[in-house]
């Protein structure tokens, strides 16, 4: 299996775990309106990563993986405001999806910074 298709599949699973983790959420405002929030943007990270996957240009590429290291950075904050707020439990759900969003954000970081390099290398 090819690194491309580890994250994708890495990617898929964690949108899974955020979309079971809201549906778990109670129907209190707060926990409502984080919950919207944090599906959105869990689910947005491998959204945009399977859209960069089928790119039409380097740039395009690098487009869409900023948008998937944006929201893995949102989905982060949101996991953390729904933990600290009390709002989910502290169960070790929650840790390691807050972790493994930290994880994205680092591999998304990470490509970001090398096809940058690799874009300016080529256009100079």
């Amino acid at each position: 299996m090819s690194q491309q298709q580890e994250l994708k599949d890495r990617l898929y699973k964690f949108a899974l775990e955020i979309v079971r983790l809201v549906r778990g959420l109670s129907r209190e405002m707060a926990a409502m309106e984080l919950g919207r929030q944090l599906i959105k943007a869990g689910t947005s990270v491998a959204a945009n990563y399977e859209e960069a996957t089928s790119a039409f240009s380097k740039e395009d590429f690098i487009y869409k993986i900023s948008i998937s290291f944006k929201e893995s950075k949102e989905t982060h904050l949101w996991l953390r405001l729904l933990r600290d707020s009390g709002l989910a439990e502290h169960s070790s759900r929650i840790h390691v999806l807050i972790g493994e969003a930290g994880e994205i954000a680092n591999i998304f970081g990470r490509s970001l910074k090398t096809s940058r390099s690799n874009l300016d290398k080529k256009k100079n």
